[in-house]
């Protein structure tokens, strides 16, 4: 029996290191960063047995077969649509700044995506004011609303959206509502998600957790997106979920949940109603593209062009990072950022890095405290290269700051629900804007300044004599960074 179990033994040996010796060469043949190939390699070899398990819940950019195969299909369709709007009166390229311009044709190369002008744009930076609106403009909806995000949490002010929902429903307007079945998780059971379907409300999950299918899809791969659309007419976007903040992990030591949205009119509201048709079919098999733009500009309009860059699977690979590597190598005066997590890949390091070196004024604004332990520390690891740089690292102690933008030379911005972390620039499903309108730029950046009034400055000195024990934390979370 003995003689046995040393046979069985030495077979499950073979067998890992057969298994192990697979993975790696898929991780070595797989197109993508050094860093990251290195960092797996890492992972799977000194973790038996998980490492290879996590290679396979996390390591490729899996959406599911069904998924995938329709997102292909839908790809061309989609693109014959965004094109039309190069035709379309508010795309004006020949009065486009030269930044923007260099933009748009990346996303209309990339993606049939181009910048339109003729947009109002209302910066909403409180959770009550955000709400307030949001619920006002559901009770003026007469055709369709259709809303995605990524976390609804009920309580407060929420619920009103809900009730608001409801009573649309109820006098015949068609409510889509597309939500991440993780970040969502405990809403699809509660009392509000149940009386929202009962009045007809179609509450739809993106992306369902299923434990029998996890190594068949990556499960991290999330619908990260928040966009509102109410009769192709009024649109939101930004960094905050459908959620009360008075309500929400008030238990997670972090603070309140400090976000922006951003009010549309204009032409690009028709291009996130195509976004979200795109991620209802994907889920849903239903096609239904918007009502094209109304593309009529007054001459003596301001033009006001924004860049609507989406990402995620099925979607040109690297899109967003292509946009902010443009727009940060391109800045000639400053750069400020916000960002709730920042672990970023390598190329967007180095061009932080080479702007502060250049001379331009680079700050980058982030929690003190975050809800991910691990992206806390892993964040950390980048600190010693942006401070030697010259970068100024702002950490914000006024809550968890959320709020995920971007402001160049204090001219034009970019503005979403984009981390700064390679889940969001490699996997999610994404949106950002790229906003040429200095008088809400003007807005982002003093409200920028609010956060960095509510920070501390981390001082490069200080930061090099940091205890030996941070320094270990920092680094080992860092190698774990294709997983954060």
């Amino acid at each position: 029996m003995e003689e046995f179990y040393q046979a069985l033994t030495v077979i499950g040996l073979i067998l890992y290191w057969v298994l192990v010796a697979g993975v790696t060469i898929r991780v070595v043949i797989k197109r993508r960063s050094v860093s990251v190939s290195l960092a797996w390699l890492m992972i799977i070899y000194i973790l038996p047995i998980f490492g290879v398990i996590f290679y396979f819940l996390f390591g490729e950019l899996n959406l599911g077969k069904k998924r995938a195969e329709r997102a292909q299909a839908m790809f061309n369709p989609y693109k014959a649509w965004f094109l039309k709007l190069l035709d379309c009166n508010a795309h004006l390229p020949e009065k486009t700044p030269t930044h923007i311009t260099h933009i748009d044709e990346l996303c209309t190369n990339r993606m049939g995506i181009p910048a339109l002008c003729g947009n109002t744009l209302s910066l909403q930076d409180t959770p009550q004011k955000i709400l307030k609106s949001i619920i006002e403009d559901i009770e003026k909806a007469q055709h369709f609303i259709r809303m995605e995000f990524y976390i609804w949490n009920e309580g407060g002010q929420a619920n009103g959206v809900a009730a608001a929902l409801i009573q649309a429903s109820g006098r015949g307007v068609r409510c889509q509502i597309l939500l991440d079945a993780a970040g969502s998780g405990k809403f699809f059971s509660s009392p509000w998600c149940k009386m929202m379907v009962e009045a007809g409300v179609e509450v739809v999950q993106a992306l369902q957790v299923n434990p029998a299918r996890m190594f068949l899809r990556r499960l991290d791969l999330r619908q990260h997106r928040k966009i509102i659309v109410i009769d192709d007419a009024i649109a939101y976007t930004g960094s905050m979920n459908l959620v009360d903040p008075e309500f929400f992990k008030q238990d997670a030591g972090v603070g309140m949940w400090v976000d922006v949205m951003v009010r549309i009119t204009g032409p690009t509201v028709n291009v996130l109603s195509a976004i979200h048709c795109w991620d209802w079919e994907v889920e849903t098999g239903e096609r239904s593209f918007p009502t094209p733009p109304v593309c009529h500009i007054e001459q003596d309009n301001l033009l006001h062009p924004i860049q609507v860059v989406p990402s995620g699977p099925g979607m040109p690979e690297n899109l967003i990072q292509q946009v902010l590597t443009i727009a940060i190598s391109r800045a000639s005066k400053s750069v400020t950022i916000t960002t709730p997590y920042f672990v970023p890949s390598e190329e967007l390091l180095q061009t932080l890095r080479t702007t502060a070196q250049r001379g331009v004024k680079v700050e980058l604004i982030i929690p003190k405290k975050n809800d991910s332990i691990m992206v806390g520390w892993a964040s950390k690891a980048f600190y010693a290269e942006l401070l030697s740089a010259g970068v100024i690292i702002h950490e914000f102690e006024g809550g968890l700051l959320h709020t995920k933008s971007v402001v160049i030379d204090k001219k034009y911005c970019l503005i979403g629900t984009v981390n700064l972390d390679v889940r969001s620039l490699w996997l999610n499903f994404e949106v950002t804007l790229v906003v040429d309108d200095k008088e809400f730029t003007q807005q982002l950046h003093w409200l920028q300044e609010t956060y960095i009034q509510q920070s501390t400055v981390v001082d490069e000195q200080r930061w090099r004599n940091r205890s030996l024990l941070n320094r270990f934390l920092e680094r080992a979370f860092y190698l774990f960074s294709p997983i954060l």
